[in-house]
């Protein structure tokens, strides 16, 4: 009988992290960012039809970069949840930290437990009466969860674009800037997408409105191509 090749936990774990971290980089970025009508959800994304970015409930929306079959898997899953927790009980029961947390457990639970890891990094947004109340969480493909301060970048080379943004963002208060200066800072910082309204077809980009028109208790809306051209060609 020959010997089991042994493998130490430590060295599994940080080859199944680095097999997920390769994966996540190959995606295309999305940034999410609390702002004074707001919280915008911009994403590079050529495809009209496979989303990145997502409604969840009233208040609630989830964008992610890696596996598409993957992450949309784990949005389907959290709209159940909430509606299910909604009906339940109230939909003032449905929080965006108890959805990050429900994400969290089975992140973790396949990453330790599973072949293989989901190459995934997900961002579950939660709408406030205002900017400071706004609730930004980013879930790693290990489970590891972190509430972000204002803004959450994922995906492609997110140091480079941490740079970027920050440094289009220094001097200026984000949380007082309107929807479309986020968009367009968004586009200009995005390595695939330019600032001219002809590159509105590679955004991908919705909002959780602090105030609806209609009134509704649901905040999500999602931009069309055309609006999006407007507001990249209003920057000129």
């Amino acid at each position: 009988m020959s010997a089991q090749y042994y493998v130490s936990p430590e060295q599994l774990m940080k080859d199944r992290a680095d097999f997920a971290r390769k994966g996540i980089a190959r995606g295309r970025a999305v940034i999410t960012a609390s702002c004074i009508d707001g919280i915008a959800l911009i994403a590079e994304n050529p495809s009209g039809s496979l989303h990145k970015i997502g409604e969840i409930y009233d208040r609630i929306a989830f964008a992610a970069v890696g596996k598409y079959n993957e992450f949309e898997s784990l949005r389907q899953a959290g709209v159940r949840y909430a509606d299910t927790r909604g009906y339940s009980y109230s939909r003032h029961d449905v929080t965006g930290r108890g959805l990050a947390s429900v994400y969290a457990q089975s992140l973790g639970a396949v990453f330790t437990a599973e072949a293989k890891p989901f190459e995934v990094e997900l961002a579950v947004l939660e709408l406030g009466a205002t900017p400071p109340e706004d609730t930004l969480f980013s879930l790693n493909f290990d489970g590891s969860i972190a509430e972000q301060p204002g803004h959450i970048i994922m995906g492609g080379d997110t140091p480079a674009l941490r740079e970027a943004w920050n440094a289009y963002w220094m001097g200026k208060d984000l949380a007082a800037a309107g929807i479309d200066e986020v968009i367009r800072a968004a586009a200009l910082v995005l390595p695939g997408v330019g600032e001219g309204p002809g590159d509105a077809h590679l955004l991908e980009v919705a909002m959780l409105e602090r105030t609806t028109s209609t009134g509704s208790h649901r905040h999500f809306r999602r931009l069309d191509t055309p609006t999006i051209a407007r507001i990249l060609g209003a920057g000129k």
